[in-house]
């Protein structure tokens, strides 16, 4: 593999399944845990306080206990140099989609701001437009649709994720307007060693933080 931050055109091969740990079944199992991200904002604003009641943490403790158990278990999966179903061959080297999502969703349910219906107005939105975004670009890119239809069916996709926040959550107008289009914007670069599980939550949570702040 070059070296590089960027991946070139000739790298980059948009059709995960010919990589994917269990084929085409793995493929379409990475794909569903993927849009069963969207669950979790429901868990963790709704019932985090009761769910982490149980164990006597608060719920931001118990986000911060399950991400540095998922760091744990991901340096320990690239010391042994394994891959499990769904993930790509190459995984078994650097770090993996699988880690860079749930490391996203962490983040994302720890610092955004509160807002709106449960203070879900913001970490919400952030989390579904990965969830449902992200898995809708990848299959328009493996169908061979050209960039721009890429960019319309996330835009698409991610738009409606923030305007249903804007809807039911109260999240601000504005917030809807900037960030659906920086959030597809944000999974494009090809990083070599951040996934776009990781750039579409992380980048545009930076951005949300700013924001919120001179509003």
């Amino acid at each position: 593999m070059a070296d590089g931050l960027l991946l070139s055109e000739e790298t980059y091969e948009a059709d995960h399944v010919k990589h994917s740990v269990g084929g085409l079944g793995g493929h379409i199992f990475r794909r569903v845990v993927h849009i069963a991200l969207a669950i979790v904002p429901w868990i963790y604003y709704w019932h985090g306080e009761s769910i982490a009641g149980i164990i006597n943490m608060t719920p931001t403790e118990l986000i911060g206990a399950i991400l540095g158990t998922i760091v744990f278990a991901e340096l320990v999966r690239l010391k042994l140099g394994f891959t499990i179903v769904g993930q790509r061959a190459y995984e078994a080297e650097q770090l993996s989609a699988l880690f860079w999502g749930a490391v996203s969703v962490c983040t994302a349910l720890l610092v955004a701001p509160e807002l709106g219906l449960m203070g879900a107005a913001l970490g919400a939105p952030l989390i579904w437009g990965l969830a449902f975004g992200d898995p809708a670009m990848g299959e328009a890119r493996r169908a061979g649709l050209e960039p721009r239809m890429v960019f319309g069916t996330g835009l698409l996709v991610v738009g409606a994720a923030w305007l249903l926040s804007w809807y039911f959550l109260a999240t601000p107008l504005l917030f809807v307007i900037i960030m659906a289009p920086l959030q597809v914007a944000s999974e494009w670069p090809r990083l070599r060693w951040i996934d776009d599980n990781g750039t579409m939550v992380l980048f545009p949570l930076i951005v949300v933080i700013a924001l919120n702040s001179i509003l």
